[in-house]
């Protein structure tokens, strides 16, 4: 339930909604706990940093966006070498949509210059594959990350799905 964030994380736990009255409060009391654990025992995805590694060499720009409040993106992205060559990096409140909203990726394709139409979109959930798609860009449903409990990949309508990062590499070679 991580890709779901804390709002998916406290409903399995306690069985919460953010209608709840006690939700706030145990959301900032989860925000707390994680910003003390943030860079801790953080790990990058098997192949990841060789995919990212591989993108800089060919000048390929690249970023993140991501639903994560700019509270917890900027220090652990800060933290993580790999994002040192992000050529734009997105938080949840960034803009003033969060995604499936495609107000993120779109700035995101701001910063780094680029058309959206030139732009390809990886995700892990399906609201990832419906901000690229609302963004104009093509969409790469990612098997490998936080899938939740009951995701169905081929429903998502993304225009690939991929299960491991070096399926990614592959597929830009076909794309360029």
């Amino acid at each position: 339930m991580a890709g779901a964030g804390a709002r998916g994380m406290l409903g399995i736990a306690f069985g919460v909604a953010p209608d709840h009255p006690d939700f706030n409060a145990l959301r900032e009391e989860f925000f707390v706990a994680y910003e003390g654990r943030l860079t801790r025992d953080t790990q990058v995805f098997r192949g990841v940093s060789e995919l990212l590694d591989s993108l800089t060499k060919q000048g390929l720009p690249w970023g993140v966006v991501t639903n994560k409040a700019a509270r917890f993106t900027l220090p652990l992205t800060r933290a993580l070498p790999l994002f040192r060559t992000a050529g734009a990096i997105v938080s949840g409140d960034t803009t003033p949509h969060a995604k499936p909203h495609p107000a993120p990726l779109l700035e995101a394709a701001r910063l780094l210059g680029l058309d959206p139409a030139c732009c390809m979109y990886v995700g892990d959930d399906e609201r990832d594959i419906v901000a690229g798609l609302a963004a104009g860009m093509a969409t790469v449903a990612a098997t490998y990350g936080y899938l939740g409990q009951q995701s169905d990949v081929s429903r998502w309508g993304a225009h690939a799905v991929i299960h491991s990062p070096a399926e990614l590499q592959q597929l830009l070679q076909f794309s360029t």
